[in-house]
This record gives structure tokens, C-alpha cells and sequence, in this order.
């Protein structure tokens, strides 16, 4: 009869176990089309309205870091695959954030996202910039600052490079120094692949 308890209880287990992954995947699925709704919703929108729109929508995610989520010491998930796990560390918000503005017809060359050091944290960060016009003071996506704030107030973040779809650059006293394509940045260059993979075109509004 112990057995058979056992064995019960071990099936019962599976079977819950069946049902939260198919729970969790059913809301991986409506984050999913909440973004598209998102981005339908926004697409004619100021910029400033997509900014904190974007910016509160991937703000609601969970952190989680790369080794308890992937597995991998270091990866960079598509706006998919963050929206089913629900979560992600600075890279994936930053980069998603990159993605859904670039989809919103935001020109890349406003966009940069920005390897810094966070004094708070005392460790690297990632965040997402944007430039209204090439010399204004960018305005700081942070998954950690609920706040879009200008550069110059976030005196908590010491920028070290940049990149977006067209180039790099390093930081250097306050200014930026070209150093060449993005194609250096390997994970840059494999996440932009299988963004470009993923099926977007059916979903999205033209």
C-alpha cells in the first residue's frame, strides 16, 4: 500500500509539475502579445511616449542573472525568450528595450546601449541611452531606475562604451571616440541574428 501511495504521489507531483510549466508558458505567451499590443498601440506616439512606455512595459520583469536563468555565465536573450521566461539580467533589458524602439521606428542613431560602472552596485552595468538630437545630454533606460533620467543626473553611472546597430564607442573624459563597427561585439552580433530569425512580421502591424 506504501508503494502504491508512493507512486501516486509521485505521479500527482508530476502531473502539478505539467501544469505550472503549461501555466507559466500560457503567460510567457500573453507578455508576448501584450508587447505587440504595445507596440501597435505606440507606434504613433512622441518619442518620449515610447520611451516610457518601453521603458515601463520591460521594467515589470523580473532580474535574474544568467547562470541560475540560462545556465550560461554570459547570454543575451530576444525580446521572445525574455518575455516567456519573464525575466533577465541588464543586458537583456537594455536590449530589448533597443529592439522594441527600433520597432517603433526610433532611428538607431538616437539609441547606444551603454556598458557603465555602477557605483551604487559597484559593478558593470548595462543601460539603454537615447539622443534626441547628437550633442544633447542622452536620457538613461535602466531596469534598476524606474525613472527615465537625464546622463548628467545619473552621476551613480560611469560610462565605459557604447554600440547600437551602426558602430562602437569608448568613453573617454566625457566624450565618445569612435573605434569602429559593432561586428566586434560577438554576442551583439549573435543576438542580432536570432532577432532577425524570429518570426516578428505576422504579429506586428505594418
Amino acid at each position: 500500500m506504501l508503494v502504491v501511495f508512493l507512486l501516486f504521489m509521485s505521479g500527482c507531483g508530476a502531473k502539478r509539475k505539467v501544469a505550472e510549466e503549461a501555466v507559466a508558458l500560457d503567460a510567457g505567451q500573453q507578455r508576448i502579445a501584450d508587447w505587440y499590443a504595445l507596440i501597435k498601440e505606440k507606434r504613433d506616439a512622441s518619442e518620449i511616449e515610447k520611451l516610457k512606455s518601453v521603458n515601463y512595459f520591460f521594467n515589470q520583469l523580473e532580474f535574474v542573472d544568467d547562470l541560475s536563468h540560462w545556465g550560461k555565465d554570459d547570454y543575451w536573450a530576444t525580446p521572445q525568450e525574455m518575455l516567456v521566461s519573464n525575466g533577465g539580467d541588464c543586458e537583456d533589458f537594455a536590449t530589448v528595450k533597443y529592439f522594441t524602439l527600433r520597432l517603433l521606428d526610433i532611428p538607431d542613431e538616437k539609441l547606444r546601449l551603454v556598458y557603465v560602472k555602477s557605483l551604487k552596485l559597484n559593478q558593470p552595468h548595462m543601460v539603454l541611452s537615447y539622443y534626441a538630437e547628437p550633442t544633447t545630454d542622452p536620457l538613461i533606460l535602466d531596469n534598476l531606475v524606474r525613472t527615465i533620467l537625464f546622463a548628467s543626473q545619473r552621476t551613480d553611472l560611469i560610462p565605459v562604451y557604447s554600440f547600437n546597430g551602426q558602430g562602437l564607442w569608448l568613453t573617454k573624459k566625457e566624450r565618445s571616440e569612435r573605434l569602429g563597427g559593432a561586428e566586434r561585439l560577438s554576442l551583439w552580433q549573435a543576438l542580432q541574428s536570432r532577432f532577425n530569425q524570429e518570426d516578428l512580421a505576422a504579429p506586428l502591424p505594418k
